[in-house]
């Protein structure tokens, strides 16, 4: 495989970096040549996030490039929305999104519209081939956890489906290797719940 790139987006304190991050170690322990790279404002503040990953036989830039992502993955509906243009119909880019809403400053303070769920995935469908819609958040909020978890139930839905060209094994590994000690058995709990 030449490339494979993914972009994760979100605001800050969703596990954005430790999804890429889990995505570039499970790729490297498959052989691959990885890249990988965070832009964040006020992150910590709960502002937005876009976390790149790039891996192939031969990967030499840490940045994906407009039109150029395979998947983008989405923590929150109206940052994947600001994200877009990492996708394109030529890339045949796929949009894996949790069903889940943050208003933001923006929103609350200057009283602007928050877009419906159905308007940002119109406006997605100008970007991708496929738009999958799940409600991550709200299955880990059913087990009784914090919704900050839905970064590993997105990967397991995206292992699963398919959607990432990398192993179950290579991922449960990756997530023993990148998250705290006291967090490996939830967090993989929560990538086979998907």
């Amino acid at each position: 495989m030449k490339e494979f790139n993914i972009v994760v987006c979100g605001i800050g304190g969703q596990g954005a970096i430790t999804l890429a991050n889990i995505i570039a170690e499970a790729a490297l322990k498959q052989g691959y040549s990885v890249r990988a790279s965070e832009v964040h404002g006020l992150a910590m503040r709960g502002g937005p996030i876009v976390c790149h990953v790039r891996f192939g036989s031969d990967v030499h830039s840490p940045l994906v490039l407009k039109g150029e992502a395979h998947l983008i993955i989405g923590l929150e509906l109206l940052e994947t929305l600001r994200a877009c243009y990492y996708g394109s119909k030529e890339s045949k880019s796929v949009f894996l999104l949790d069903n889940y809403k943050v208003i933001p400053l923006s929103v609350s303070i200057l009283k602007e519209k928050y877009p419906s769920t159905n308007e940002i995935v119109k406006k997605l469908k100008n970007f991708g081939t496929r738009i999958i819609l799940v409600n991550g958040a709200e299955k880990i909020k059913k087990e009784g956890l914090s919704t900050i978890f839905s970064n590993v139930y997105l990967l397991g839905y995206a292992i699963k489906k398919k959607l990432i060209p990398l192993s179950k094994k290579t991922v449960l590994a990756a997530i023993e290797d990148v998250v705290p000690e006291n967090m490996i058995e939830v967090n993989k709990r929560i990538f086979n719940l998907a």
